[in-house]
């Protein structure tokens, strides 16, 4: 009696089974599940991604270079100048003539006498004062006598002016001949002038 209970129950479940597969079943959806991370020391051996690299910030614009203007500072006026000196006066002109000679002649004219004789006052009025007189001739005769000439024309001027009281060493002679004359010229016209005893003031 057991046995055929078990034979129907293993008949009815074999019946539902095959109901089951024929008329199938609504499939569930399959749920992925994630699988847990490993737990313990494998978990520490897997590195951790690297942070993405951060650009920096841009580097701000430098700065336009300050201008310092110096302030211009100007010069200090320049000292006034001292006032210059006020020049020397010029030295008064020389009064002193030149007597002029006869053609060939060494004697003093007497229309020369009266210059001779302000120059001899003009010099005592200057003690200081020492002169040089030059003979001069006219470019007739030669050169050597005309030297010659010119030295007896000094001469007689200075022996006038000693005679006059003017100190010896205070009057001094030289003689160009025919050498500087004080007029060019080849005629009477320009002779006259270059036959003379001439005056340099020496020290004032």
């Amino acid at each position: 009696m057991r046995q055929r209970t078990g034979v129907r129950v293993l008949c009815a479940v074999g019946l539902l089974v095959g109901c089951l597969a024929l008329f199938g079943c609504p499939k569930r959806p399959e749920v992925m599940q994630a699988a847990p991370a490993p737990a313990g020391p494998a978990a520490a051996a897997v590195p951790a991604p690297a942070p993405a690299p951060v650009a920096p910030p841009p580097a701000p614009a430098p700065a336009p270079p300050r201008i310092v203007e110096t302030p211009v500072v100007p010069p200090p006026p320049a000292p006034a100048p001292a006032p210059a000196a006020p020049p020397a006066p010029p030295p008064a002109p020389v009064p002193l003539k030149d007597v002029f000679f006869d053609y060939d002649k060494a004697t003093v004219r007497d229309d020369q006498k009266a210059a001779l004789t302000e120059n001899a006052s003009w010099l005592k009025a200057n003690p200081g004062v020492k002169v040089l007189l030059e003979g001069h001739c006219d470019e007739r005769g030669t050169a050597e006598y005309n030297l010659a000439l010119g030295e007896r024309r000094a001469k007689a001027v200075k022996d006038y002016l000693i005679s006059a009281g003017i100190a010896a060493d205070r009057v001094s002679t030289i003689s160009y001949g025919e050498e500087r004359p004080f007029v060019l010229g080849h005629d009477e016209s320009a002779w006259k002038w270059n036959r003379r005893g001439h005056f340099v003031v020496q020290g004032r």
